[in-house]
């Protein structure tokens, strides 16, 4: 497809009634068509992966073209400067979360950024570090435990952050962490009650929400029987089965 006929594809799905609907859940409205993601991942599939008209759609400034340049980008043409200054760009939790589900976690640079964005003052390129934590927990079934200790120490600095969109990605983030596996969901656990602790309301509500969910019967006995799995399944235990097996009958 074309970069003209997607513009004019979307000017023709654009609802004023979803705009306003929107922005009553913090979209920014401004050059927004009110278009729904089912209908953008159908054009999205149309297009497929184009790194070069992926970018022209994000220059347009419209906010479903942004949306589409996040699901059509190829995430290995992807620099740190394009995420740089995409970042820069992000002037809605909608936006910020789709780029880094969509792309931005795809890239060799997902944990780099995470760590680097939490630092920043900007309200949604604080976000988007917190929120790249959320989606590498949840994507990257080969990290291990140590690279997922290493965001609690930020979520503890960022803990005090009251902006709206800030706390609850930094909320988002310690609970995703803490459904990973039985460790990371007895750190996280420590992590919240610690943060319980200070003298922050933001911290505060960051914490007790996570508890309640980390501590909650859902979660728990999902790991206790992710953990039961992981033992059946483990390679050296199998092995050693099978070698008990093959004694036995020798």
């Amino acid at each position: 497809m074309r970069y003209d006929n997607i513009l004019e594809r979307l000017k023709s799905l654009a609802d004023p009634e979803s705009v306003a609907g929107m922005a009553r859940f913090g979209v920014n409205s401004e050059n927004t068509y009110g278009i729904s993601i089912p209908n953008l991942r159908k054009i999205a599939a149309q297009i497929g992966k184009d790194h070069l008209l992926a970018a022209h759609l994000w220059s347009s400034g419209i906010h479903e073209a942004r949306i589409l340049a996040c699901m059509t980008d190829a995430p290995q043409m992807v620099t740190r400067d394009q995420m740089e200054r995409q970042v820069k760009d992000f002037d809605s939790w909608d936006i910020c979360d789709q780029c880094c589900n969509k792309l931005f976690v795809k890239t060799e640079f997902a944990y780099l950024k995470a760590i680097e964005w939490t630092t920043r003052e900007e309200e949604f390129v604080k976000r988007a570090g917190f929120v790249l934590m959320t989606q590498v927990a949840v994507h990257d079934k080969h990290a291990d435990e140590l690279q997922f200790e290493q965001f609690f120490s930020m979520i503890i600095r960022e803990a005090w952050d009251a902006r709206n969109f800030v706390k609850k990605a930094v909320n988002w983030a310690l609970r995703q962490i803490g459904k990973r596996n039985q460790y990371l969901n007895t750190r996280a656990i420590e992590i919240a009650e610690d943060i319980r602790k200070t003298d922050s309301k933001a911290a505060r509500w960051i914490a007790t929400d996570a508890l309640r969910e980390l501590t909650g019967d859902n979660v728990q006995k999902r790991l206790r029987k992710n953990k039961v799995g992981e033992a059946i399944l483990n390679p050296g235990d199998c092995l050693q089965g099978a070698l008990l097996l093959w004694s036995i009958f020798l």
